[in-house]
């Protein structure tokens, strides 16, 4: 799947993170979500799964643009 297929729910795409690689939430047209941060390593995930840390904030940014 690529980039341009997620509607893009946090930043404000100005460019201060560098190259779009801010944390960031995305949903997907099924309707999932997908979660772009910084790789934890709080505890080893199950195989083909992976853990990323972002900030509260981006997670409340992308709350409210959900309307939630």
């Amino acid at each position: 799947m690529a980039r341009e297929e997620l509607t893009r729910l946090t930043g404000n795409g100005n460019g201060e993170c560098g190259e779009d690689d801010c944390p960031n939430v995305y949903l997907t047209k099924r309707g999932t979500i997908v979660v772009q941060g910084d790789v934890s390593e709080a505890f080893q995930p199950p195989a083909g799964e992976g853990l990323v840390e972002i900030p509260e904030s981006v997670l409340r940014e992308a709350f409210s643009a959900l309307g939630w």
